[in-house]
């Protein structure tokens, strides 16, 4: 995965009252828990790392969901999470990336099975250039890194330059 992903960072472990921030907002809607979500976000300035990670993008780029469950949900959870937090950094989000087949849920997949099930299951949206850009992809949370390396390896075969992952937690830690 290190040949398309130049950097990744997680600001928090999925764990308690992280994990329970985000499996409110993204299984039930719990928009009153942003507040504490930015303050993750702010409390992660902090960090020189992710500091340098927003100077150096060129545009962020949210992991997007297929077109049928953002519909179901009503929302990226990853647009939700981010969006203010970049724009107040002057780091635009773009939605370079598109889902177009839906794949089964991840968390019962084992790692080898989670590749397989989102290889092709991104594409670049037309007319969008990212030949040399450094992009920062975002994502609520990181597991096994493959939905990650799916999106990245998209922008790269497309020309993107150096591509750095930020998610808000990982359970990995």
């Amino acid at each position: 995965m290190q040949s398309v992903i130049d950097s990744a960072w997680a600001l928090s472990v999925y764990r308690g009252g992280t994990r329970d921030l985000i499996r409110g907002l993204k299984y039930h809607d719990k928009r009153s828990n942003l507040p504490y979500i930015k303050g993750l976000l702010q409390a992660a300035e902090q960090s020189a790392g992710v500091g340098k990670l927003l100077e150096e993008s060129v545009c962020a780029v949210p992991v997007p969901l297929h077109e049928k469950r953002q519909r179901e949900r009503g929302f990226n959870q990853a647009e939700l999470i981010f969006a203010d937090w970049l724009q107040a950094h002057a780091v635009p989000m773009e939605n370079m990336l598109r889902r177009v087949r839906q794949t089964k849920p991840l968390y019962q997949l084992t790692a080898r099975e989670r590749m397989a099930n989102l290889s092709g299951a991104f594409r670049l949206e037309s007319e969008v250039i990212v030949r040399g850009k450094t992009i920062l992809l975002v994502d609520d949370i990181m597991t096994t890194g493959a939905t990650l390396y799916a999106c990245a390896k998209v922008l790269k075969q497309a020309g993107a330059g150096k591509i750095q992952a930020l998610v808000l937690a990982s359970d990995q830690g």
